[in-house]
């Protein structure tokens, strides 16, 4: 049965036309497909276009304009904000196009629009190849790398947004697109950063690197002792070379076999490094952090695909994020940041987390709208817990924590990052004269902002902030 304002015969032509599945709400399998990985999300679309390929894409887009549908878009990841799902909308659901095709000549891989984390790393692994991804297995390619892409290898690859070679869009209209340095060079800008304000990415080709090794140090500290950690860590980082990236992680030790029974279920501080080369050369770089009394460590050689499972949290809880960049980590900005992790809740899947930046991110490209890349730390609350009830509990730590790094903080932060936080702070990621940019790239290929479920750029020159 369609939904009322969809006549049967139009939702029997395109349950007829796609190559995948439609859903309505009287559909089994419904449920299924409107849940998305943020528990506190519960939508419910008109109808869920499951997507095989890019004309599904393209008929999907064009049927959604003529029924005058929202429309959102899902690509393979976790859309934490709920900007992937709406109600009595829409939705473009590309997870069936997970594709990963490898050129190992060439270095590249072609990437479909509905492609995880794990889907890339899995297909890169078995050449020795591979490039920047999330910090997550089920990240998604697609919005990941539109969005910029931050991850563990960024500081010897750059971004994931650096190695896009090229995309294939759906614009609003339902046109196909393909863009590239070359085809249509202002296009293939804005995709670095902008996100999908610009049509539904379907295939995207990335640059890949050489990994034949990759290293692991992980410590395990008492909170009461983390402060030490905490400044080695950024005396570390803010001299160890491009091959070094990793995170630092306040977080409530899991029952994993190298945890000491004694920290389980309690809070405590994680220094992760990681090394783009072997064992001995890790353990080199991390000695000053090693020398330290810690509680557990595991200093390993690891498949990076390995790793990029380390840290995923299982689907269905709920979660609230936000970020902060730093102009520096100085020991005034170390002690607030160690003291709010005392505030953390615990014990949850939470994580209070301090990246270091720099490399090849800062050395990056300078024009693509991206300027919290020159940040050398960002701040992370990560708030993932299961209980409704803790909700105000958990939103109101991410937010003193924003609150309590601001007087280090720059205006620009990573929008993936990020739920929405207001029109200002889009403005401001971006910069007002990238923005005034984006829109007009905007406006040129979705006048109507019918790509409007992101953080949103709008097709006319916004308000000076």
């Amino acid at each position: 049965m369609a939904p009322r304002h969809i006549a049967e015969a139009a939702l029997a032509g395109l349950r007829q036309e796609l190559t995948g599945e439609v859903f309505a709400p009287v559909d089994a399998g419904y449920d299924e497909a409107r849940t998305i990985y943020n528990g506190m999300i519960d939508r419910r679309p008109a109808l869920i276009a499951q997507c095989g390929t890019g004309a599904d894409v393209a008929r999907a887009v064009r049927f959604g304009r003529e029924h005058e549908l929202e429309i959102a878009v899902r690509g393979g990841g976790h859309s934490v904000a709920g900007m992937a799902v709406n109600d009595d909308g829409l939705v473009v659901d590309l997870r069936r196009m997970h594709g990963v095709v490898v050129d190992p000549e060439e270095r590249t891989a072609r990437v479909g629009g509905g492609a995880t984390m794990s889907h890339l790393d899995r297909a890169t692994q078995p050449h020795g190849l591979a490039t920047t991804g999330g910090r997550a297995s089920t990240t998604g390619v697609g919005g990941f790398t539109l969005g910029g892409g931050s991850g563990w290898l960024e500081r010897k690859f750059g971004l994931a947004c650096d190695n896009l070679v090229s995309a294939e869009l759906v614009t609003a209209d339902g046109t196909t697109v393909h863009t590239d340095a070359d085809d249509d060079p202002e296009l293939f800008w804005a995709l670095h950063g902008g996100g999908g304000n610009f049509g539904v990415a379907t295939s995207l080709t990335l640059r890949l690197h050489r990994l034949p090794v990759f290293s692991m140090v992980l410590l395990l500290f008492l909170p009461e002792k983390a402060g030490d950690a905490l400044r080695a860590y950024r005396d570390l980082m803010e001299a160890a070379p491009d091959e070094t990236g990793g995170a630092l992680i306040y977080l409530t030790a899991p029952p994993e076999p190298f945890v000491p029974e004694h920290l389980v279920g309690r809070l405590v501080c994680a220094t992760l490094v990681t090394y783009t080369g072997t064992e001995a050369e890790a353990r080199e770089t991390a000695g000053s952090l090693i020398a330290l009394p810690h509680e557990a460590e595991v200093i390993t050689e690891v498949p990076y695909a390995d790793l990029q499972c380390m840290l995923d949290d299982p689907s269905g809880l709920r979660n609230y994020w936000s970020a902060e960049y730093l102009t520096g980590f100085p020991d005034d900005a170390v002690e607030v940041f160690r003291s709010l992790a005392d505030t953390m809740p615990v014990p949850t899947a939470s994580q209070h987390i301090m990246f270091p930046m720099g490399g090849a991110v800062a050395g990056g490209a300078k024009d693509y709208p991206l300027p919290w890349r020159t940040s050398p730390w960002a701040v992370h609350p990560f708030g993932v817990w299961e209980n409704p009830a803790g909700d105000g509990r958990a939103r109101g730590w991410v937010r003193g924590v924003r609150a309590a790094m601001r007087p280090w903080a720059i205006d620009s932060v990573y929008l993936n990052f990020i739920g929405f936080e207001g029109e200002e702070r889009v403005v401001a990621s971006f910069g007002e004269r990238n923005y005034r940019r984006l829109a007009a790239v905007k406006a040129r290929y979705d006048p109507d902002n019918v790509f409007r479920r992101n953080h949103n750029i709008r097709p006319e020159l916004p308000v000076a902030v």
